[in-house]
Formats: structure tokens, C-alpha cells, sequence
């Protein structure tokens, strides 16, 4: 069986394809129902229940660590119960149906599209219109941010999140149809096949476990103590490894992971920083300081070097590295599946 072959009788590699595909053109719809909305609504009502009837922080604990695991895995085994019987209908209705779900754990075009939101009218001089759309994306507070704090709050969140929302997902994706592909080749039936979305789906769950109750602050301290160790377990590889790719782009890798060393070590999270430091380093910029909170001040550490300022150019070329990166990862990923097919054809299998 030669490589062309491979590749449209893959379903893995269709999936890989479309959702991204999908991601890029669609984005999501807001009309759509989204899985993160049914996630947030499911975190949502078990957290109302929980702080209302527990008061130990043992057992804050315990129900935390409870819907932490009942919604990562109850994601993943939904995922997979919906793409096994939409393939069992036909098996294209389960490419069309794991791929939609997979383009709905990226987040690429979402954070293009509020990144632009925000950066339009602040073009204009609109700095009430730009406020207001940052609002929706950001906690700092933003009535008063001018131009300057608008431009960094955008970079930080554009940076921040490509790590979870859009390479995290796109890794756990891989690691599942990379595996789907050894289970399958190894016999254990076309079942093993529908894992690239669960995968990423669970993942997706963990970020937004993180989003709604990770924080160290009341009531949540206890509650959300597991959600917030799960993501930063489960996000600590992608990360890194987001690092070493932007760096490789980058052309200096050297001086960028130096810098990356230096920085990223001294923010709180294990890896915000690592995420926000590298595109810094890359840009000439420096992200970090004083954001308000509630009117509440809150200090992070300032990471890369203020070489340049902050502009929207800046923004878009890190918007750019986030989607070299992301196709440089697809493509690794869509190999690896042809390489281990053609593999066991040429053995045999």
C-alpha cells in the first residue's frame, strides 16, 4: 500500500485534517452549542452544590478532586461514546462528527478574532469601546487601562492561552490518534480508533476546571485545589515543548531559552510563564507588572526583555507563531500516523 493510499483511508489523519481546518475558517459558531458550555455549566452548578453543603477543607477537598476526575474522564468517555455510535450509523458521519469536536477543543480563530476585537477600535482612539471588549476576555479590572496596559493585556492573553487553548489540545490530540494508530495495528479493534477527540476533550475539561475553580483565593482554595494541579500536570509537557518549537522558529533558540531560564522560573504558575516568556523573548518585549483585581493590586513578574514596545504588529506576529507552531505539529503528528502504517504494511499487518 503506497503513502497515498494511507492517507485517504486514514481516519486519523481526516480527523487531524478537517478539525483544524475547521478551526481555521469556522472557529466556533456562537449559535452552536459548545462542549465548554456544557462543561462550564456542569462545573457551575456542582460547585453551587458543594460549597453550599460542605465547609471542612477536607472535604472540600475530596468533592473537588471528585468532579475534577467525574468531568475529565466523564468528557473523554462521552466524546468517545458519540463519535463510536455516529461511525457505527457510517463511517464518514463519525470523521464528520469526532472532527467537529475536535475543532471545538482549538481555539486558534477565537483568539485571532478577540484579539482583533480589541485592537480595532483601539486603531481609532476608541479607548471605552476597546475596555469594554477586553473585558470579556480578561479578570483585570479595565476601566482605566490605557492604551499601553490594553496592548500588554492583549499579548498576555493571546500568549497565555495558546498554550491551552490551542497546542495543549492539538498535543493530546496527537498522543490519541498516535496511540489509536498502535492499538489498532495491534489488533485491538476499530473501537481503538476514536481517542484523538476524547483526548483532547478531556484535556479541554481540565482547562476549564482550572478557568472556573483553580484559584487559590476563597471559596475556592480548597475546591479547586485538585482541577488547578491537574491542569498544570497535564499542561507542563505541551508547554515546554511549545517552548523549544517557538524557539527553534525563532532562529536564535539559544538566546530566547535564556531568557525563557531566567524569567519564567519567577511567575506563580508552572506554566504561564514558560508560555507568555517565550513569545516575549522572541518579540523584544516585556509582559508582566501590576495588573488590579477588584480594585485589588497584584504584582507578576516581568518576563523578556523591553527591547520594543508592545504594538499590534507585535500582536499579530505572535498570533502568527502560535499558528506556525500549531501546523508544524500537525504535520509531525499527521507523519507519525502515516510512518506507523506504513510500517506495518510493510511488515505485514
Amino acid at each position: 500500500m503506497d503513502i497515498i493510499q494511507l492517507i485517504f483511508q486514514s481516519h486519523l489523519i481526516w480527523v487531524l485534517t478537517i478539525a483544524a481546518l475547521l478551526d481555521y475558517t469556522i472557529g466556533d459558531p456562537g449559535s452552536w452549542l459548545h462542549p465548554v458550555q456544557v462543561m462550564g455549566w456542569t462545573i457551575a452548578w456542582a460547585t453551587q452544590f458543594s460549597l453550599k453543603r460542605l465547609t471542612s477543607p477536607r472535604a472540600l477537598r475530596l468533592a473537588g478532586t471528585g468532579v475534577g476526575l467525574g468531568l475529565v474522564v466523564g468528557s473523554g468517555a462521552i466524546g468517545w461514546a458519540i463519535v463510536f455510535v455516529a461511525t457505527r450509523l457510517h463511517p464518514l458521519l463519525g470523521v464528520a462528527i469526532e472532527s467537529i469536536l475536535l475543532a471545538s477543543c482549538f481555539a486558534a480563530r477565537s483568539l485571532r478574532s478577540a484579539a482583533e476585537e480589541v485592537l480595532h477600535p483601539l486603531a481609532t482612539g476608541d479607548l471605552i469601546t476597546a475596555r469594554q471588549h477586553l473585558s470579556r476576555y480578561v479578570g483585570r479590572d479595565t476601566e482605566d487601562l490605557p492604551a499601553t496596559d490594553i496592548l500588554r493585556a492583549v499579548l498576555e492573553t493571546v500568549t497565555e492561552n495558546a498554550t491551552d487553548g490551542v497546542m495543549a489540545p492539538l498535543f493530546y490530540a496527537i498522543v490519541g490518534a498516535i496511540l489509536a494508530q498502535g492499538l489498532s495495528l495491534g489488533g485491538a479493534g476499530p473501537s481503538t480508533l476514536f481517542l484523538a477527540a476524547p483526548l483532547a476533550l478531556a484535556y479541554k475539561a481540565s482547562s476549564t476546571l482550572d478557568s472556573m475553580i483553580g484559584y487559590r483565593e476563597a471559596p475556592y482554595t480548597d475546591f479547586g485545589w485538585f482541577s488547578a494541579k491537574l491542569d498544570d500536570i497535564l499542561t507542563w509537557v505541551p508547554c515546554r515543548l511549545l517552548v523549544l518549537t517557538l524557539a527553534l522558529l525563532s532562529g536564535k533558540p539559544r538566546s530566547v531559552l535564556q531568557i525563557c531560564w531566567r524569567d519564567a522560573p519567577q511567575d506563580s504558575s508552572p506554566n504561564s510563564g514558560w508560555s507568555e516568556g517565550v513569545y516575549a523573548a522572541i518579540l523584544g518585549v516585556q509582559v508582566g507588572g501590576t495588573n488590579y483585581y477588584r480594585g485589588v493590586a497584584k504584582a507578576k513578574p516581568p518576563l523578556g526583555n523591553a527591547i520594543c514596545p508592545i504594538t499590534p504588529d507585535r500582536i499579530h506576529h505572535a498570533l502568527q507563531l502560535t499558528r506556525s507552531g500549531f501546523l508544524i505539529w500537525l504535520g509531525m503528528g499527521i507523519m507519525a500516523v502515516i510512518a506507523m502504517s506504513h510500517w506495518a504494511s510493510s511488515i505485514g499487518y
